[in-house]
C-alpha cells in the first residue's frame, strides 16, 4: 500500500514539471554542407531558439572533415 501511494504521489508530481518548466522553441534552423574541390566537407548549422524570460540565443556550429590522403 506504501508503495502504491508513493508511486501515485510520483507520477502526479512529475507530471506537472513541463507544464512549470516551459521550453524553447525554436524560431530558426538552418543546416548546409558544401563539398570543396579538395574533398573537404565543411558542414554548417545555425539553430535560434526564443528562451522562456523572452531572450533569444543563437548557437552556430561549423564541422570541417578533411580527407585522408594516402
Amino acid at each position: 500500500m506504501k508503495r502504491l501511494a508513493l508511486s501515485v504521489a510520483l507520477l502526479v508530481g512529475f507530471s506537472g514539471v513541463p507544464l512549470f518548466v516551459g521550453g524553447w522553441d525554436t524560431t530558426e534552423n538552418s543546416k548546409t554542407v558544401e563539398v570543396k574541390q579538395d574533398g573537404t566537407t565543411v558542414k554548417k548549422e545555425t539553430k535560434t531558439t526564443e528562451n522562456p524570460d523572452g531572450s533569444v540565443t543563437k548557437t552556430e556550429k561549423k564541422d570541417v572533415d578533411h580527407p585522408s590522403t594516402p
